[in-house]
């Protein structure tokens, strides 16, 4: 488990990360969300041990991350923002490096190099020097080195940035086998990424938690959740229709698209109405969905107001 409490960092007048308490268990990946300079990645280095806090403390698997450094350090791989590396190594020479490090020897030391150059693609990449490969194979070597010796915890920060959409799959896929025994931490801008790997998300912003729930709790507080998308060539008079509904609240409408979204009130599931007015009139209908709701517009609702230090749940 990993155990933060208190923790806070100031650099000067400037408090990046303000009192900031919540623990995570084993098996559990966390997504960390917040706008540009929320405090993210500062919390990130300090769990990881490469920042001291101001005040406040951080636990990994028991060890103090202060005075159990080492011990703590041995639990955790760390894929930092950017994923520095030295760019004159090759991948193999660069995890070579790491494996020395992290005092890998023997048959292990080369089943996890394999394990972690198979798992992350990098075969066609081993012997051509970092500072020549792309921004994602850069990613996946960062990644492979964070791996490397099967730590305990997980801290990933912004993992698929520069990855093609493909590459990205892979990772989430790979995050969501990893974290079966493992504690995983991403910090990501992309929402969809927590939709698709994480099982809980803590919102921050100045420095603070503004939200602490699973992907779908947030969804459930988007306008949007239980929302219906009809798409159907009597667009006119599926709006009319549709917005007599009492479970309807508001109907928006693509043009473009030939689709209507039905926005239901607070509580009210519409689509069973929506279905029952349809086969009345025998439209043919060419989409009939619901929507679960949109964490972009939950993520805009509780941040909204934070770079002024406002705070709306």
């Amino acid at each position: 488990m990993i155990e933060i409490k208190n923790l806070t960092k100031s650099f000067g007048s400037l408090t990046a990360v303000n009192n900031l308490s919540f623990s995570i268990p084993e098996g559990q990946i966390l997504g960390f969300l917040g706008p540009n300079g929320a405090g993210k990645s500062t919390t990130m280095k300090m769990i990881a041990g490469f920042l001291t806090p101001t005040s406040g403390s951080v636990s990994v698997c028991g060890f103090d991350v202060e005075s159990q450094a080492i011990e703590a350090k041995r639990c955790i791989g760390y894929l930092p923002e950017g994923a520095p590396g030295y760019g004159e190594m090759t991948p193999l020479q660069f995890l070579n490096f790491i494996a020395d490090v992290r005092e890998l020897s023997g048959s292990h030391r080369k089943e996890q190099l394999d394990t972690v150059v198979g798992r992350l693609h990098l075969d066609q990449v081993l012997h051509q020097s970092i500072d020549t490969l792309s921004k994602g194979y850069r990613r996946r070597v960062g990644l492979a080195q964070a791996l490397l010796h099967d730590p305990k915890v997980l801290i990933l920060d912004e993992p698929t940035d520069g990855l093609d959409p493909n590459q990205k799959h892979e990772v989430r896929e790979l995050i969501g086998h990893l974290a079966r025994d493992k504690i995983v931490i991403v910090s990501t801008h992309i929402l969809e990424e927590v939709d698709a790997v994480c099982d809980r998300a803590i919102i921050i912003a100045r420095g603070k938690v503004l939200a602490d729930a699973t992907p779908a709790e947030l969804e459930a507080k988007s306008q949007y959740h239980n929302a219906v998308k009809l798409a159907i060539e009597e667009l006119d008079a599926a709006v009319e229709a549709v917005s007599r509904i009492p479970e309807v609240m508001k109907v928006e409408v693509e043009r473009e698209s030939g689709r209507l979204i039905a926005i239901p009130r607070a509580g009210h599931n519409p689509f069973t109405a929506i279905t029952k007015v349809v086969q009345e009139n025998g439209w043919s209908v060419d989409e009939l969905s619901m929507e679960r709701g949109r964490l972009d517009e939950v993520f805009r609702q509780i941040t909204q107001g934070s770079e002024t230090g406002e705070v709306r749940s």
